[in-house]
């Protein structure tokens, strides 16, 4: 690569949107008047693209107060700061100078074409950021669900507890509850025999 080459890679813009002949765009130009600097909209539709590498330029025209008005461009400029598509223009030729004959609406329109997806112009570490902090953020938002479904489960553990403990009864509870019943149905044999051991005593005593 020689030094020409090289400053003119060095010149030339990355950052542009990519735009076809018949797409309406709007060209942001800087305009400096005195110590002044503002931004000034030229919006209109490509008619043709000429040139390659840094001397690549583009033409725009428009309808103003029933006048065609065209203008150049040249995209590696200083001067263009952005380059905005509005709609997405399908057509069959490279340069649409047929268009200078119509007269009205028809002179700035063509068929509509489908939207397009541009190519990303980001880097593999902008990519990569973004992703990172991406995953930052979701589990930064799971987190509290996390937690609260922690804080849930041993609530409910101890729910279902209580409920099964009230469904199944006790079996010491149960044990203790039989143990009177077992007694006071063995408490009157009990007292019947020692009646009837006391009356045999005394029948005993009574025969002596």
């Amino acid at each position: 690569m020689n030094i020409i080459d090289k400053i003119q890679k060095e010149q030339m813009k990355t950052d542009l949107s990519e735009f076809r002949v018949g797409d309406q765009v709007k060209v942001h130009t800087r305009v400096v008047e005195g110590g002044k600097e503002r931004i000034q909209i030229f919006a209109g539709i490509v008619i043709e693209r000429n040139g390659t590498g840094v001397a690549q330029s583009f033409t725009v025209r428009k309808i103003s107060y029933n006048q065609g008005v065209e203008r150049v461009f040249l995209l590696h400029s200083p001067k263009v700061a952005k380059i905005e598509v509005t709609k997405p223009g399908k057509v069959r030729r490279a340069k649409l100078h047929y268009l200078r004959k119509r007269i009205g609406k028809r002179a700035t329109t063509v068929k509509a074409g489908d939207p397009r997806y541009y190519a990303n112009t980001q880097t593999a570490a902008e990519e990569a950021a973004e992703a990172e902090s991406a995953e930052a953020v979701a589990t930064e938002a799971d987190a509290p669900e996390a937690e609260a479904a922690e804080i849930e489960a041993p609530a409910a553990a101890t729910a279902e507890g209580a409920e099964t403990q009230a469904s199944e009864p006790n079996e010491l509870d149960t044990a203790d509850s039989e143990a009177p019943e077992a007694a006071a149905e063995e408490s009157p044999a009990a007292e019947t025999a020692a009646v009837e051991a006391e009356t045999e005593s005394a029948e005993a005593e009574a025969a002596e």
